[in-house]
């Protein structure tokens, strides 16, 4: 069977900006606590360790600590509206339709890998009219695995049809970097996304600010894998 170069993406803050909505679904959970909105521009760094990390860190800007059967009503709460306002104001990074369709005609298979379950990917996705892209979509729920657990992106990987040799991921904060050096794999980081600490001090091999820089970054880096 032939394998594919693959490029594996993060989602949240990587391929899509999600924060709108993200950030709206958590304000409405909070308000039903009678708590104050958290602004979008302080929360969006908030985002890309899950929904009940998102939910934590929001309590947590209030002073609040919540019990686990708060956590677990909460989060179902907020999973409950989001995926009913999945992709409200959602949309792709700026050039990314352009920058698959240049890497696709240059013989690169796409993955998703994401700590997003893999139903809400697949919705949103859907929504976008970007699912038919990724030859595999795996969240946090689908191998009972979060990033920065390297078995996520290895099998991420193997369900796309590709190779850990062949592939490079690219995604915006700790959680895909760390992932990928476990796994042994070459990593991109967007400077556009949503992460707590600078992308650049994480030290991805190669770093962009925007979706139209991907292809050269992705050949620039494949090209040294075969020389090794």
């Amino acid at each position: 069977m032939t394998s594919f170069p693959t490029i594996a993406f993060d989602l949240d803050g990587t391929l899509v900006d999600t924060a709108p909505d993200l950030i709206n679904a958590l304000n409405y959970v909070l308000e039903r606590e009678g708590l104050p909105p958290v602004p979008l521009h302080s929360a969006r760094n908030m985002i890309g360790a899950g929904a009940r990390k998102l939910i934590e860190r929001g309590l947590e800007l209030e002073g609040r600590i919540a019990l686990l059967a708060d956590i677990d009503r909460l989060t179902s709460d907020f999973i409950d509206y989001y995926a009913a306002h999945i992709a409200d104001a959602s949309r792709p990074f700026d050039g990314l339709e352009s920058a698959l369709d240049d890497l696709t005609s240059r013989g690169y298979r796409f993955a998703v890998c994401t700590n997003k379950l893999e139903w809400l990917s697949k919705l949103l996705l859907d929504r976008l009219g970007l699912s038919a892209r990724f030859a595999a979509i795996c969240g946090a729920d689908t191998f009972g695995v979060s990033k920065p657990d390297p078995a996520i992106l290895q099998q991420t990987i193997a369900r796309a049809g590709g190779h850990l040799a062949s592939t490079i991921m690219v995604g915006d904060a700790g959680p895909d970097i760390g992932v990928a050096r476990r796994a042994g794999v070459p990593v991109i980081g967007v400077g556009f996304g949503y992460t707590d600490i600078p992308i650049a001090e994480l030290k991805p091999d190669l770093l962009i600010h925007h979706m139209n820089d991907l292809p050269e970054a992705v050949e620039a880096l494949m090209s040294q894998r075969n020389i090794v």
